[in-house]
C-alpha cells in the first residue's frame, strides 16, 4: 500500500520476546486513507516529528485529530525525531521548539519523547514505556526536561 511501512520491533523484557508491528503511515496527505485502517486496533499510537523542522511539529495536530476519530483509547506519544541533529541548533530555537513540543503533549495527553533512531538515544525506552503502560508495570525512567539533552516529558 502506498504510504505504509511495516515493520516489527522486538524487545525481550526479562526472558519474554515481546513483537511490535509498527505501521508507518507517511506524513503528507495523500496517507491520509490509510489513518483508519492503521489506527484502528492499535494500542499505541506514536505521533512523530522532526525536531529541525517546526512544521512537522505543527502538523501532528492534524494527525491526531485523525487518528483519534479511529481510535481513542490508544496511548498516545509524541516523538521529536533527529534529537542528534537538533543539539546542533541555537538554545533559543530549542528552548522554543521544546516549549511548543511540551505543550501539544500537555494537550494530547501524550508522554513526549526526543529521539534519534541514528544514536538510538531513547528508542528502546519508547517502546518499554509502551510495555509498562500495557501491562501496568513499573516505569523507572526518570524526567528530562533539560534543554540540550533528549526530553523524557509524562
Amino acid at each position: 500500500m502506498n504510504g505504509l511501512n511495516l515493520m516489527e520491533k522486538i524487545l525481550v523484557i526479562e526472558g519474554a520476546r515481546i513483537a511490535f508491528t509498527i505501521w508507518d503511515v507517511g506524513g503528507d496527505h495523500s496517507s491520509y486513507e490509510i489513518i483508519p485502517i492503521a489506527c484502528k486496533d492499535a494500542v499505541a499510537i506514536l505521533f512523530m516529528f522532526d525536531l529541525n523542522c517546526r512544521s512537522s511539529l505543527n502538523s501532528v495536530k492534524y494527525w491526531y485529530i485523525q487518528a483519534r476519530k479511529w481510535n481513542k483509547s490508544a496511548i498516545p506519544i509524541l516523538i521529536g525525531t533527529k534529537f542528534d541533529d537538533f543539539v546542533q541548533l541555537p538554545l533559543d530555537i530549542q528552548w522554543t521548539i521544546v516549549s511548543q513540543a511540551r505543550t501539544y503533549a500537555k494537550a494530547m495527553k501524550a508522554t513526549l519523547f526526543f529521539s534519534s533512531a541514528t544514536h538510538n538515544i531513547n528508542v528502546n525506552k519508547i517502546f518499554k514505556f509502551i510495555m509498562a503502560k500495557l501491562f501496568n508495570l513499573p516505569w523507572t525512567v526518570q524526567r528530562n526536561l533539560t534543554i540540550g539533552e533528549p526530553i523524557i516529558d509524562f
